[in-house]
């Protein structure tokens, strides 16, 4: 690897593209090795990620944020775009608008992959607007495989080194500079032409995060959809020869300098080698359960209390001492009372580790629609535990969040429950159990099992075989075959449920 390091430059130091951060990400995108050169393990980790990401966005097809996305798609038809998740299959739709819905699909739930570093980040985010562009130019699923590994290692790389959350900075500005690097990778496109994709993809997708921030609403999932679309669009106006705000990371008015830690500050931003293998993929994970991350292993601990922990009418107090990110994030340090709100949305409470570790240790497990239902969240004896729960930063579990060794590195915390008795319960729990530390990693076998589970009674067993069937042979896809990356579903149902939804323009 080598270790880029990356300032803010006057204007008048008329800082060589070569030297811009945005140049460097572009030239690993675009110096990807050819597909039968790609990493096996992280190939075989790409085609996880697909099915991943095909669970959880057929479980959220008739969710409404999902349907919304879905409705404005397919009023921007055409007879050579890309497909949608929930529409029958000869359909297609403008690939920036396939990539808008589809990563609405994926979002969602908040169930699929993520990695955590200086930054937070869900990388499979990189893959609708892959998948669409991938359909509408034509290209093979190696191509395709390409394209993901390329847009991981460079999303990976820049959560690792630039932290954005610091500043009130969504996320999203890291995934729409990756998803213009994968797609550079996936067309072969020249380093001149992704570099200016990635200024212009940085440029327009930077935001606050106040779409995280109190009453979290249905923009939550929106916004890396929303990220993927305007990365499609910078690389086909870059393809056009049109140019960027530049340089957009460096420069005096630029990301770093007015966005992050101002004109003084400096990032180190480690890059494969030419020629090195791309890996980044290796150091993500997926969701056993559907809540922001850092509360799978919360989940994973409440299960392993539930067994021990006596009558919960009898808990005086619950505190959950856990890293600063948690305890700020999703935890009563965030200081938002709708983290306690019966009546808070499922996005909110899938940002309350207080409300999630209640439900969890009650019912001994959580479930992606169950969990979150409203009579569910207003059940009297679930507030009364939740209002008992607090967290508390420890500065070991953020340090331990903080570990550069991947394998040390904690996302848990250690709870414990004091009872009216004054008698205590206490564990702890570094990582979730489906963690590649964890107790059981998930695997090839893992990701089967999530995807059939959240597509039983949506997706035929046969159409179930049929997709997992083609994931198996991604790197054997030719073109026009992705199609079958989309499994089948019962559309008629679908289009029943969108057509009682309000309409809007399209």
């Amino acid at each position: 690897m080598i270790d880029h390091q990356v300032r803010v430059h006057p204007s008048a130091d008329h800082l060589p593209r070569e030297e811009q951060l945005a140049w460097k990400l572009a030239a690993v995108a675009t110096g990807t090795q050819e597909a039968e050169d790609l990493d096996p393990a992280a190939g075989e980790m790409a085609a996880n990620r697909i099915i991943d990401n095909a669970a959880v966005a057929v479980a959220s097809l008739r969710r409404r944020p999902v349907a919304v996305a879905r409705a404005q798609a397919l009023g921007h038809r055409t007879s050579s775009g890309a497909s949608v998740f929930g529409v029958a299959a000869g359909t297609r739709v403008s690939p920036e608008w396939a990539a808008w819905a589809n990563g609405t699909a994926v979002r969602e739930l908040d169930f699929h992959d993520t990695f955590l570093a200086a930054d937070y980040s869900h990388p499979g985010d990189n893959i609708p607007p892959l998948l669409a562009v991938a359909q509408r130019t034509g290209r093979s699923g190696a191509d395709l495989l390409r394209g993901i590994i390329a847009a991981y290692e460079i999303h990976v790389a820049l959560v690792k080194g630039i932290c954005l959350h610091a500043h009130r900075i969504d996320h999203v500005a890291h995934l729409g500079a990756a998803t213009a690097c994968g797609l550079g990778a996936m067309l072969r496109l020249d380093t001149e032409t992704t570099y200016q994709a990635v200024q212009q993809a940085v440029h327009t997708t930077t935001a606050t995060r106040q779409s995280r921030k109190g009453e979290i609403s249905s923009w939550k999932a929106f916004a890396p959809a929303f990220a993927g679309k305007a990365a499609i669009e910078a690389v086909d106006r870059a393809m056009r020869g049109e140019g960027s705000p530049s340089p957009i990371y460096e420069g005096e008015d630029g990301f770093l300098a007015r966005m992050l830690d101002g004109p003084d500050a400096t990032y180190t931003v480690s890059l494969p080698e030419p020629g090195e293998a791309r890996r980044a993929i290796l150091d993500t994970y997926t969701k056993e359960h559907s809540a922001e991350y850092q509360a799978q292993a919360i989940i994973d601990l409440a299960r392993t209390l539930r067994e021990k922990a006596g009558p919960l009418e009898k808990v005086r107090s619950v505190v959950l001492h856990t890293s600063h990110h948690t305890h700020q994030v999703i935890g009563s340090g965030s200081g938002d009372p709708q983290k306690y709100d019966p009546t808070a949305s499922r996005e909110t409470l899938d940002h309350s580790v207080p409300y999630i570790f209640a439900v969890a240790l009650e019912d001994g497990g959580w479930h992606h629609e169950r969990s979150y239902a409203p009579e569910r969240a207003r059940r009297p004896a679930t507030v009364e535990l939740w209002r008992k729960i607090s967290t508390v930063e420890d500065p070991e579990w953020t340090r331990r969040y903080h570990d550069p060794d991947p394998a040390r590195r904690a996302f848990g915390g250690r709870a414990v429950i004091t009872f009216e008795d004054g008698s205590v319960v206490e564990d702890q729990l570094a990582v979730a159990d489906a963690h590649p530390a964890g107790a059981r990693p998930f695997d090839r076998a893992g990701y089967t099992a999530k995807f059939r589970t959240l597509t039983e009674g949506i997706v035929t067993a046969a159409a179930q075989e049929s997709f997992l069937r083609t994931v198996d042979r991604l790197a054997e896809l030719g073109t026009g075959d992705l199609t079958a990356l989309f499994p089948a579903v019962d559309t008629n149902a679908v289009a029943a449920h969108d057509a009682r939804l309000p309409k809007g323009l399209f």
